[in-house]
Parts: structure tokens; sequence; C-alpha cells
């Protein structure tokens, strides 16, 4: 039989060997928990790089091309994705995961509304057409040029009659193409105005517009010529992309042919500085002759 001492010793070291494990394998979760700690700050820490921030027009992806200047002229005169190579049958995955982000963008730029922000710092009011939603919106061009009653009693009250020229900024289908070129397309085209010593309306901002919005606009305020900035449907070349549609005596139904356009107003086409100052000279033409579309020779 065992003695009781013996007993006793084999009791404390049985005690001892499991206060032992137990403090290893706390060791062994806090050392998991500092990795885990660790590696969410890297992750934090890290640095993705902004795909659409690269330039495809310099971006060579061919391995070893056979005519390596050829192709970068070639690649320098267009933004189209052309030598963008392959994995088998398949795109690679830099080429696929930017035509995936580029899409992107120009979902946010239909479905995104003008922040109210940038409506306030250009000191505009604000109305709406007949829409109620982004949906009806994208789904009822038709109600996107036309107006309340109530709105257009509005928008006489708050415009000034019959000016030379009547400026509106109309979000369409690219809320960030205003955001990104209005402001300054606008401040450079005011400039060309009043040196031109031309009068100029109220300007005012239009919440789901469509081009034919400015016909019962200029009916209603009587304005010799309309000008309306508006973001035009987003591609995956740009979601930035401002055009500026014109009217001499714009009325309801008018045909498309009296209007003149200027399209590609973004930081990879027309810059919008310039873009301003070129709109400024097509208006004072427009009044000189009286004329706009294909009735306006520029």
């Amino acid at each position: 039989m065992l003695s009781e001492n013996l007993i006793q010793e084999v009791v404390e070291k049985v005690l001892m060997e499991i206060k032992k494990n137990n403090g290893e394998q706390s060791s062994c979760e806090a050392c998991k928990a500092s990795e885990i700690r660790e590696t969410s700050c890297n992750l934090e820490d890290a640095y993705i790089e902004d795909i659409t921030e690269i330039d495809i027009k310099g971006q060579i992806l061919i391995p070893n091309p056979e005519n390596l200047e050829g192709l970068r002229k070639m690649k320098e005169t267009t933004p189209a994705r052309i030598g963008v190579w392959r994995a088998g049958p398949r795109y690679k995955t830099q080429p696929l995961l930017r035509v995936r982000a580029d899409h992107a963008a120009a979902m946010d730029a239909v479905f995104a509304d003008v922040d109210e922000k940038w409506v306030k710092e250009m000191q505009m009011f604000s109305v709406t057409t007949l829409c109620k939603d982004k949906d009806e919106f994208l789904t009822r061009p038709d109600y996107g040029k036309n107006f309340s009653p109530e709105t257009i009693e509005l928008i006489k009250s708050k415009c000034k009659l019959k000016p030379q020229v009547q400026i509106i900024i109309g979000d369409g289908l690219s809320s960030s193409a205003i955001e990104a070129n209005a402001k300054d397309t606008m401040a450079a085209m005011i400039q060309g105005l009043e040196g031109f010593r031309i009068d100029i309306g109220t300007p005012f901002f239009i919440k789901y517009a469509r081009v034919p919005s400015m016909e019962p606009i200029s009916e209603a305020l009587q304005a010799d010529v309309m000008c309306l900035l508006i973001g035009e449907r987003p591609g995956l070349v740009t979601s930035e992309s401002m055009s500026c549609y014109m009217a001499y005596k714009a009325y309801i139904g008018m045909p498309e042919a009296k209007r003149t356009v200027i399209a590609n107003i973004h930081k990879g086409g027309t810059q919008a500085s310039e873009a301003g100052a070129y709109i400024a000279e097509v208006l004072k033409k427009m009044l000189d002759n009286k004329a706009s579309g294909l009735d306006l020779k520029l």
C-alpha cells in the first residue's frame, strides 16, 4: 500500500503539471491574440493603390512588344483599352479590375445626387423637375423636362426676367461631372460674358434635369439665349464628362437641330476653364446672329 506521504507527493506533482499546462496554454492564446492585433494593425496601415489613378494611356501591358514606341504613340492618342494583353483566352487581373472599378464609378455618377453643400457653395437656389426620385428620373425622361406650375412661379419670382443669357445647371446623368467641372466652367463663362457686356440672368440648379428642361424655363423667363450645363451619361473612360447645351429663343418642343452643344468637358477632354471661355464666345455669336444649332455658323 502507498503511504500517505507518497500519495500527497503524487497529488502535488499532478497539480503542478496541470497548473504548468494551463499557463502555457494561456501564454499561447495571448500570443495568438497579439498576432491577430498585429496583423490587423498591418492591414490598417497598408496602402492599397487606387487602380483608377493609373493613366491607361501610358500603361504598357504587352510583354516585350515588337514595336514599343509605336505602341506608346498609339495609346497616347486614345483612352481606349488597347494592348491590355491576356491570360490564355481571359483578361489579366489588372485590366479586369480596372474595368470593374470604372464601371462602379459610372454607376455612382448616375445614382448619386449632387451634394446640397455644393449647390449652397455656388450660391444658387434649387428646383426639381416633375421626377419624385432617381428611379423615376431614369425611367420617365418626359418627367425630367417639365416642371409643376408652382415651380415655374418660383423660378419667375427668384430670377431676372428677359435676360440676354440665362445660365442653369442640371445634374443630368452624372452628378460627378457637375461637381468636378461646373464651378470652373461657369466662372470662366461669366467672366467672358461680362467682358462682352452681356446681361446675365439669375443662375440656379435643377435636380433630375433632362436637356429639354431648358425650354419651359426659356418661355417663363423670356431669355434670349438659354445655356444649360449638364452631366452626361458616364462611360468606362470617364464618369465626369459634362456638356453645355445652348439655344437661341428656346421654346417647348423645339427640334434638336436648334441646339448647339459643346461636349466632353472634363480633365481628360476640354478643360473646364477653357470650355467656359469658349462657351462665352459662342453665346455672343448666338446673340449677334440671332441663331443657334444648325442655323449658326461657328
